[in-house]
């Protein structure tokens, strides 16, 4: 299903029909509600929807999942990849302009300090020497055809890399207004040679029995066929200043020096719709967060068989604190897990091990938890001078980690919440 088609079916969407300026107002429109999916009619003379999947729970309903259910099913997609199915044509031919003026999108200047005006849900597609990537960066419009692309030292820059080295650019296809699936899978962690539009065929899979659907570009690249926008071009070697820009933790972030991508070529939908996702709020920590819960997952199943589940919490925005549901074999697996936490996250400082009738999507429960399993003197683990995040403003290149061991003692007695059968 494209992204429009699971609008449709947003009951609780507010519609904002007056004409938006792109400046700062689409932000306070946005973090009005940001549990609620916002609708732009007339954002820059286009429209544009944000707050798209800032619950959990829409996210798994929309791939056909139950919200529990989720994690494990990226877990499974994880190792068990699927082939998109490949279609004549993408509904994005509806208009290809080669001479598309990027500055009349629906492309908002979201915070005062903001480099410029920024796309947030951009996901690049490139193929390099049989390899394809998928990947989240944003982008900072420059001018009628070119933006800056925060690049950080991953996939797509390696493949940038090693393509400026034979003296060429590198062909890059952006998708914008595309499904949870595609999204989720690029934001994912994998190995260099794994294909992320095969982890994200295989999440749409898990629940909604379908592959997803790629067509080719003119310039040979295959990119979901639903999307609402595809901006064609290449990543040169020209370097641009890049940036501030609000990033997850809602600070913002430095002026680096990144590679200019050149847009050759738009796609279009008829009356296209923009992806927006607001900056530090819901959406971006959902999109960011959830593909490394099955990572942590994974990592913790290696030391400890009986994990029950994976949140990383939106207090800690979804990115620097987690919870992690286990059923204890012994004494000291708590702590395990927690180490085992760290090491499939390492930008998480802060980890609280909690029993499985906890509910681990409920605040109020783990501190529940916290408060009555979780002593200080026994259940507690300081790791000093670790490698700590870039996104922590309280981060100076090190960190404190922190494990809470807040699972009840085996055998024992008085843990328990009243039931009433």
């Amino acid at each position: 299903m494209s992204m429009r088609g699971l609008l449709s079916n947003f009951t609780d969407m507010i519609t904002i029909d007056r004409p938006v300026p792109i400046d700062l107002e689409p932000t306070r429109v946005l973090q009005g509600d940001q549990r609620r999916p916002v609708l732009f009619t007339d954002l820059n003379g286009g429209k544009a929807a944000g707050n798209l999947w800032s619950e959990r729970g829409r996210v798994a309903k929309a791939l056909g999942l139950e919200k529990d259910k989720l994690t494990p099913a990226l877990v499974n997609a994880l190792s068990h990849p699927r082939k998109p199915r490949q279609v004549g044509e993408g509904e994005w031919r509806d208009n290809v302009d080669d001479g598309f003026d990027l500055l009349r999108l629906p492309i908002p200047k979201y915070f005062p300090k903001d480099g410029g005006r920024y796309v947030t849900a951009g996901v690049a597609i490139a193929e390099f020497e049989g390899k394809r990537n998928i990947s989240f960066h944003r982008l900072m419009l420059l001018g009628k055809d070119r933006f800056a692309i925060r690049l950080v030292p991953r996939h797509l820059f390696t493949m940038h890399q090693m393509s400026m080295k034979q003296g060429n650019d590198l062909k890059v296809a952006f998708c914008v207004g595309v499904c949870p699936s595609v999204l989720l899978a690029g934001a994912v962690s994998t190995d260099y040679a794994v294909d992320e539009m095969e982890i994200a065929s295989a999440i749409r899979h898990q629940g909604l029995k379908q592959e997803v659907e790629v067509a080719q570009t003119d310039g040979g690249l295959w990119v979901p066929s639903h999307a609402e926008y595809v901006m064609e071009g290449r990543l040169t070697s020209e370097m641009v200043d890049e940036g501030p820009f609000v990033d997850i933790t809602g600070t913002y972030d430095s002026v680096r020096s990144q590679p200019v991508f050149q847009v050759d070529r738009v796609y279009h939908r008829d009356d296209p719709i923009f992806h927006l996702v607001l900056p530090g709020g819901l959406e971006h920590y959902l999109l960011m967060g959830l593909p490394r819960e099955p990572v942590i997952f994974r990592t913790v199943r290696q030391v400890v068989p009986r994990v029950h589940g994976v949140r990383l919490t939106e207090g800690g925005c979804c990115w620097l604190h987690g919870v992690v549901s286990i059923t204890k074999n012994k004494e000291g697996d708590a702590m395990n897990a927690a180490m085992a936490a760290f090491t499939g996250h390492p930008s998480m400082k802060k980890v609280i091990i909690v029993d499985q009738d906890v509910d681990i999507y409920n605040d109020q429960e783990v501190e529940w938890a916290e408060a009555t399993r979780f002593q200080a003197g026994r259940g507690l683990s300081v790791i000093n001078n670790a490698a700590g995040s870039s996104l922590d403003p309280s981060c100076d290149g090190l960190t404190s980690k922190v494990a809470v061991d807040a699972t009840k003692p085996i055998g024992s007695e008085g843990f328990d919440k009243a039931l009433i059968d």
